[in-house]
């Protein structure tokens, strides 16, 4: 008599992505990447390429990492109407975001990373 084997114990893929979308860490790399499509639509494309979001502090304050000290200060002077134009993005992403920190410190060059 052979043995019948079943085979009942995989995990599906919707299984799989289910685990994975529960996790935190990956919930917030998603919501990122996401902010990071919006942020080029509400500071357009120049600061875009100077500057992205970089992380999110207590009280709904969110840390935009600005190639230098000048794109950080421009920033600083549109920081209202960056908070208006990226409120249906953060509400889409139930993101609560009442003020931006502009900060070069933050800042690392994508082509930096690639080499």
């Amino acid at each position: 008599m052979s043995k019948k084997i079943l085979y009942t114990n995989f995990t599906t893929t919707e299984e799989l992505v289910e685990t994975l979308l529960g996790k935190t860490e990956v919930k917030k790399a998603i919501t990122r990447n996401n902010l990071y499509k919006f942020w080029e639509k509400a500071a357009g494309k120049k600061f875009a390429e100077r500057s992205k979001p970089y992380s999110m502090l207590g009280g709904g304050v969110m840390v935009i990492a600005c190639e230098n000290a000048i794109v950080a200060q421009e920033l600083m002077l549109k920081k209202t109407q960056l908070l208006v134009k990226l409120e249906p993005y953060l509400k889409s992403l139930k993101m609560n975001v009442k003020d931006l920190r502009f900060d070069p410190k933050k800042w690392v060059a994508e082509k930096d990373e690639d080499n």
